[in-house]
């Protein structure tokens, strides 16, 4: 499949305003549902699919998603549905958001339903063991198919309640940005396009590792000062990693790279955040885990990209002491040392010649 079969589909839908994007959500977590209820808000014929039956048709009847989401209402267009062909054949856009351990599997369930669909990931996070981005498993397992991925600031129940926010897409196909941003765009929620799709995942996945060291941080009343740094040195971690992967380090200046990490590591919302701060609070992983029943991807995510950062030999200080400290029982002290070392490195990176001496 290329790109000028989803062009045949996709154009006359979006130029004609009588009809309706045809949209479909894989997963049914909160972020997943958050993106499902604003494609429904802004007229999309929508479908969210969730594997058990019975949650389907809870969801359906009470248009409530109530292990996700119990405080909110959803729309009364938003279909869901436990037939995955149902869900996907004839659809315009697949929006996958899938937790980072089930995303290929549900891209080869997906593959005999797949025609002139674009399929747009929604999962912040990176296959264990291959280091995979959610993009790498798109184009690996559906090959022809046009694809993007979504990223940004985006706390679901914030987004449900109506609160102003904004996202990116990012694609190599003008034509998938532009579909994307007719499904989601609105006066609440504005989608913003980028041709860095791997630079705009990578602050999607790597913001995860920083939300728990600052959920930790807050665990131990840290003060602003000191927030204020994991923030700006998490960036500079971010951004160099992502450099040596081929990434643009301007796209962490934007909603996926500092707006992510700013509201990640920020609010208590957060999944990566609360285990964090569970962390801190003297609970083991497994306890931390089981209490917030979804899936937190940084704790994943620290333990790639700690291997893959010591493979590059990139600089990343905050992201080895927590994996030494959530891993290999280090004291948690050694994260807040971990800041103050090599004090000669430029303040901004990529500014000065050399970063390090």
């Amino acid at each position: 499949m290329s790109d000028l079969r989803f062009k045949d589909l996709i154009e006359p839908v979006v130029l004609d305003q009588k009809t309706a994007l045809r949209v479909t959500v894989l997963g049914g977590g909160s972020f997943g549902t958050a993106m499902a209820n604003t494609a429904v808000r802004n007229g999309c014929d929508t479908m969210i699919w969730i594997r058990d039956e019975a949650i389907a048709a809870e969801i359906n009847a009470t248009h409530i998603n109530k292990r996700y989401l119990p405080d909110f209402q959803l729309e009364a267009g938003l279909r869901a549905e436990s037939n995955l062909e149902k869900a996907v054949r004839d659809r315009d856009i697949i929006l996958v958001a899938i937790p980072s351990h089930s995303f290929r599997d549900v891209l080869r369930q997906i593959k005999p339903f797949i025609s002139a669909q674009a399929v747009v990931s929604l999962t912040k996070g990176i296959e264990a063991k291959s280091f995979s981005f959610m993009s790498d498993i798109i184009r690996e397992e559906l090959p022809e198919v046009p694809y993007g991925v979504l990223s940004g600031p985006n706390l679901a129940k914030e987004i449900v309640a109506g609160q102003p926010a904004g996202t990116v897409i990012a694609s190599d196909s003008e034509l998938v940005r532009y579909a994307v941003q007719q499904a989601l765009h609105s006066a609440l929620f504005r989608v913003f396009g980028s041709d860095d799709v791997h630079g705009v995942e990578l602050g999607g996945a790597l913001k995860n590792i920083y939300a728990v060291a600052m959920g930790m941080a807050v665990a131990y009343k840290v003060g602003e000062n000191t927030r204020s740094m994991i923030l700006t040195r998490a960036l500079a971690e971010m951004s160099r990693f992502a450099v040596k992967l081929g990434a643009n380090p301007l796209t962490f200046l934007g909603l996926s790279g500092v707006g992510d990490l700013f509201a990640t590591c920020n609010s208590p919302l957060s999944r990566n955040y609360q285990v964090g701060f569970a962390l801190g609070s003297g609970k083991t992983l497994e306890q931390a885990t089981k209490e917030l029943g979804q899936t937190a991807e940084g704790i994943n995510t620290i333990v790639q990209v700690n291997a893959r950062a010591k493979e590059l030999d990139v600089y990343m200080p905050i992201t080895t002491a927590l994996y030494e400290v959530i891993f290999e029982g280090a004291p948690p002290l050694n994260i807040a040392v971990s800041l103050m070392k090599n004090g000669h490195r430029s303040d901004v990176e990529f500014v000065l010649p050399h970063n390090e001496v």
